[in-house]
């Protein structure tokens, strides 16, 4: 078994509204990150990614289950793998009128970090070059970069990361992107929560994706892609008579256009064959493969607290 560098089991966590009521944010968690790679923590907005990673560094109380970071119950054990990890999970305060290096020196000089680690995070971030401009005139990509140094300066195993690129334009997604991926080459292993599904999938190696505070599915990207649907796209001359004939066979299959898309798990030889048998000919038949966000609007379609899960790793 692959070792665990965060687990969580039945984790749950009930607020109080304003009116006294009790509303669930994370109900029976259950959360396994291997080392290494980068995994996705996905979902939408308000479906307790936040919530969750705040219970992991002790910034909130769970309300029942267990934690465990590098195989440390947490928050008891937290001293001892608090250096750890790096996070950035709310926007970090710095000096405006320091440079991006300053900025790293004087928070090095706090946490007790050498010198070296200044030149090092600047470096792994990609901001040398812009390391002396003041941290007032960053964007808001380079600002997300140096925050992210921030973090490496205790050289973490660890990096949690709750919504990166949130408000960035699209060169700003890409050098958090760039970043991410260089910062798992070099051994770091990544928690990358986010809302965003297709930009996930271009970095993370495994994914847990979650909805009204508990998991829907978790595995490998791969693993996750081939658990949704599949199909193809079939071009034919006639895709009126097409719609209907697969229709009649026990197909699932709509029109778009003059291509017809046939969801199926079957091989792409019954769907030639059974056309080819009214005389229909196939110009093009095309293997459709789903990508992240599509198989993520299928796993919450209709979802409810406490529905079904899905762990295709198992």
């Amino acid at each position: 078994m692959d070792e665990l560098v965060i687990e969580t089991t039945g984790l749950r966590k009930v607020f109080l509204d304003r009116r006294g009521r009790s509303r669930v944010a994370v109900a029976g968690l259950d959360l396994a990150v291997p080392a290494g790679g980068v995994h996705g923590f996905l979902g939408p907005n308000g479906s307790g990614k936040t919530t969750t990673i705040r219970m992991l560094l002790g910034l909130a109380r769970a309300t029942s289950g267990s934690m465990r970071l590098f195989g440390t119950d947490v928050p008891k054990g937290l001293p001892t793998v608090l250096d750890r990890i790096g996070a950035v999970v709310e926007s970090p305060k710095f000096s405006p009128n320091f440079s991006g290096r300053q900025n790293l020196q004087l928070l090095a000089r706090i946490l007790g970090a050498p010198p070296t680690r200044v030149e090092v995070a600047i470096d792994t971030v990609g901001l040398t070059g812009r390391d002396r401009d003041r941290y007032k005139s960053y964007s808001l990509g380079m600002k997300q970069r140096l925050a992210i140094a921030a973090t490496l300066l205790k050289d973490p195993s660890l990096l949690i990361l709750d919504e990166p690129t949130n408000g960035l334009d699209p060169a700003g997604i890409r050098e958090i992107r760039d970043t991410i991926r260089d910062l798992s080459h070099s051994g770091v292993t990544v928690l990358l929560s986010s809302h965003i599904l297709a930009e996930v999938q271009q970095v993370c190696t495994s994914a847990t994706i979650i909805g009204n505070g508990r998991m829907l599915a978790s595995g490998t990207v791969d693993e996750l892609l081939r658990s949704g649907s599949t199909g193809f796209r079939v071009t034919v001359s006639d895709p009126d008579t097409a719609l209907r004939v697969l229709s009649e066979g026990g197909f699932s299959a709509r029109r778009t256009a003059d291509v017809v898309t046939v969801d199926s798990d079957r091989p792409g030889s019954d769907i030639s064959r059974l056309l080819a048998t009214h005389d229909l000919w196939v110009d093009e038949l095309v293997p459709v493969r789903q990508d992240l966000e599509s198989f993520f609007l299928e796993l919450t379609a209709g979802d409810t607290l406490g529905g079904p899960t899905t762990d295709v790793a198992r």
